[in-house]
């Protein structure tokens, strides 16, 4: 697809995205959609409500009618897309800089598009073949203000809330200005914990850290949790849909082993686990002890999402899927990553036993990550070039589900084009951090060698 990445489509406010663009996409969507209705909703960068009206008036004018949700986590704006059967455009960037904006589909099933459905879409846009109204047939707008109450409500419906209660919990939030701020210190405070915040106000400048939940920026919720005294610290993204995590001690889990704790708590012999190609040996090691499957789809929530309704229709069993930064799936309560969800599934193993024990087992193998950054196609082109030139003389049998994996047993490396950034990424894992940081090292020295070359 040339519009929709891995996880939609996303841009540089008034560079690559701009409203007449997002209007074309809503023009397409709407004609596209068998519907007299659909959703608009936004998270809280300071261009969302700019992108939302240009969202409206694309499917204004091809007839269709719009509930207008305003500032919610991309979650309750699907939750809300699901119940009332109708499609959904989501202006959010995610975990990107202030500086971009950008456009998710949701179905009326309350489902992310899958791929099929965005090149229908993408192909009506690139045509500009709109099914523009007459000018007493275009749709009308309303507001609606009880989506992210209901969100909350139903959150509360789907968890153990009577074991994280009686846990007596404190919890140390940072929802890092996003919408999240909205409704996860009311959801985990009627869970019955102790609630203490940072960066718990919507602003789309993101004042107190930037909005991706990585170990640098989340240095304030380490501090909160030592000073709180807090048995958890809990970080969103900038529309909520992911979780990451801090034990008692103040210290950062990575997402890879919070994934896997969660995911050995869900999985029974015969089920399967979906993950991205970039997925940890730790994820690995808990599906082989639970004789569960893995299957491993490009990056990003779209081909999850798509393999995911793929094994669902062949009747298999999938109770758990995502990535190691927190996107996580829970298929069987809802198709969407879900940051306030996955953070009171956490609450319920943390209510056991503190946080540092439930991840201690998954805590041998170290991450780094490299992002090369490029500003033509034809840097992309050299870079890619070189990565592949790079796998072929290596002594492993290159994965290229996406990009370049390669396996070396209790190690690994993979090169691959962010699907939502102009960058080409470099992960690797080991068991120790001198040998990843080799490794990663190893393989991104050719693409800066290449990106040089064409100076």
């Amino acid at each position: 697809m040339k519009l929709f990445g891995s996880s939609g489509t996303r841009g540089v406010v008034g560079d690559s995205l701009t409203p007449e663009f997002v209007l074309r996409i809503a023009k397409a969507a709407g004609t596209v959609w068998d519907t007299d209705r659909a959703v608009v909703a936004r998270d809280a960068r300071t261009t969302g409500e700019m992108f939302s009206n240009a969202a409206t008036s694309g499917l204004e004018s091809v007839g269709v009618d719009v509930d207008r949700l305003g500032p919610t986590p991309t979650p309750s704006a699907v939750r809300y897309a699901g119940e009332t059967a109708r499609p959904a455009i989501v202006i959010t960037a995610s975990h990107n800089p202030p500086e971009y904006n950008g456009v998710k589909l949701v179905g009326a099933d309350g489902v992310e598009l899958g791929i099929d459905d965005l090149e229908a879409i993408e192909s009506h846009v690139l045509e500009e073949r709109f099914a523009t109204a007459a000018w007493d047939a275009v749709g009308e707008s309303r507001r609606v203000e009880s989506a992210n109450r209901e969100y909350v409500a139903g959150l509360l419906d789907a968890v153990d809330r009577e074991s994280i209660a009686e846990a007596d919990l404190t919890v140390a939030l940072d929802p890092g200005h996003g919408p999240g701020a909205l409704t996860s210190p009311t959801f985990f405070r009627e869970l019955g914990c102790e609630v203490v915040t940072v960066n718990a106000n919507a602003d789309g400048h993101f004042p107190g850290r930037p909005s991706e939940p990585v170990e640098p920026n989340l240095g304030d919720l380490k501090s909160l949790v030592r000073a709180a005294d807090a048995d958890v610290g809990i970080a969103h993204d900038g529309d909520a849909d992911r979780a990451v995590f801090v034990d008692e001690r103040g210290e950062f889990v990575a997402g890879e082993a919070s994934l896997a704790a969660l995911a050995a708590a869900e999985l029974d012999p015969g089920d399967i686990a979906v993950a991205a190609v970039n997925v940890s040996q730790r994820l690995v090691d808990v599906c082989d002890a639970a004789d569960a499957t893995l299957e491993l789809t490009p990056i990003g929530a779209t081909n999850i999402i798509t393999r995911i309704r793929e094994l669902h229709a062949a009747g298999e069993r999938v109770p758990i899927a995502g990535e190691g930064n927190g996107g996580i799936f829970y298929p069987e309560y809802r198709l969407v990553r879900d940051g306030a969800y996955v953070g009171a599934k956490f609450l319920e193993l943390a209510a056991e036993r503190p946080v540092s024990e439930i991840v201690s087992p998954y805590t041998d193998y170290e991450n780094v990550r490299i992002n090369l950054s490029y500003d033509t196609e034809a840097e992309l082109k050299s870079m890619l070039d070189a990565a592949r030139q790079f796998a072929e003389s290596a002594d492993a049998e290159p994965n290229t589900t996406d990009g370049y994996r390669l396996d070396y047993g209790d190690a690994w490396v993979l090169v691959r084009p962010s699907g939502t950034e102009p960058k080409v990424r470099v992960y690797a894992e080991a068991a120790d951090a001198e040998r990843a940081e080799r490794l990663a090292e190893a393989a991104a020295e050719p693409l800066r060698d290449a990106l040089a070359d064409l100076d």
